[in-house]
């Protein structure tokens, strides 16, 4: 039997962080029941029903391998909930080609009360999906967004098809450790587009980070862009430059337009939805692309992906 989504949905609405896992496995499943179900948990937490965006701040958070992104998450964590704040985490890897699950398990790398109820962290496998997020994650996050007050998305890796996490957080965090030449690397893949937060980890080594981050800061001003702030952490005891970076996270939340950049990452994740459902013959049918994203304008904001979609294979009929 089918999990009951709306009930879920108005449960994660209440902030009932005990449907989480619930939500999560429906949200994961692909079978057709438990599809329409997922589409009417979403619709319970979508802002059209809520009255106003979700209440957390999505977070993502990527960067090369071995940069320390799950220390400086254990980290955060930590400083977050002695905050009060809820957190939910969730954790895309590499995927196994023989049992297409969870390869490396970030949920095992960051540390965690495991008691803790005001804490979640998941694990999901990204498959055969590029742009370093699993299939699932979009739904995931705007379902935790409703009952969390942080949704952290950390993904696979870091390169040119690794920057769908800018479509899904309010804010990009990317991760480097000092003298690995990633300025350089990023300036080449097209990195540097994405972040809102550059993070030189381990600090702690001294002159190495701190021409890293000048390095960094370098790049973005060659670039021309100066909204994205560089700051320099060590998550090791004592810890340094966590409390800046929760800071410096808080007020690019504060001064976001959230409504505006979430309901733009909904539609266009709708319109790529539809497309890989009917393909570019279905895309042609609207008027292409543009025509497709005109449709899109003219719907109600707030509403739900699989509203959105459902929208648009409408005007197919």
């Amino acid at each position: 039997m089918s999990a009951d989504g709306a009930a879920l949905g108005t449960r994660l609405r209440e902030r009932d962080l005990s449907a989480a896992p619930a939500a999560l496995n429906l949200l994961e499943s692909t079978t057709p029941a438990d599809r329409e179900q997922a589409a009417e948990l979403l619709r319970e937490v979508s802002p059209s029903t809520l009255g106003g965006e979700a209440p957390a701040h999505v977070i993502g958070v990527t960067g090369p391998p071995g940069a320390g992104k799950s220390t400086l998450l254990s980290a955060l964590l930590h400083a977050w909930r002695a905050q009060s704040r809820t957190v939910a985490m969730l954790a895309v890897d590499p995927s196994s080609r023989r049992s297409g699950g969870s390869l490396l398990g970030d949920r095992a790398r960051i540390e965690f009360d495991a008691a803790d109820r005001g804490v979640l962290i998941r694990s999901t496998a990204a498959g055969e999906r590029l742009g370093g997020l699993a299939q699932a994650t979009r739904a995931a996050a705007e379902a935790l967004a409703a009952a969390f007050d942080i949704v952290v998305i950390e993904t696979v890796g870091v390169g040119q098809a690794e920057t769908d996490v800018a479509d899904v957080a309010d804010t990009v965090v990317v991760v480097v450790q000092p003298g690995s030449g990633d300025a350089l690397q990023f300036l080449k893949s097209g990195i540097m587009e994405i972040p809102d937060v550059l993070v030189v980890t381990k600090a702690d080594l001294g002159q190495i980070a701190i021409r890293a981050r000048r390095d960094l800061a370098a790049a973005l001003r060659s670039l021309g862009s100066s909204r994205a702030s560089v700051l320099a952490v060590s998550a090791l005891a004592p810890a340094s430059g966590i409390d800046e970076l929760v800071a410096a996270l808080d007020e690019r939340h504060a001064a976001l337009d959230v409504g505006e950049r979430r309901d733009a990452a909904r539609r266009a994740a709708s319109l790529r939805d539809f497309v890989v459902e009917h393909g570019e013959q279905g895309l042609r049918a609207l008027g292409g692309r543009r025509g497709a994203e005109r449709l899109l304008a003219e719907q109600a904001p707030g509403m739900a992906v699989p509203a959105l979609v459902t929208a648009l294979e409408q005007q197919l009929a």
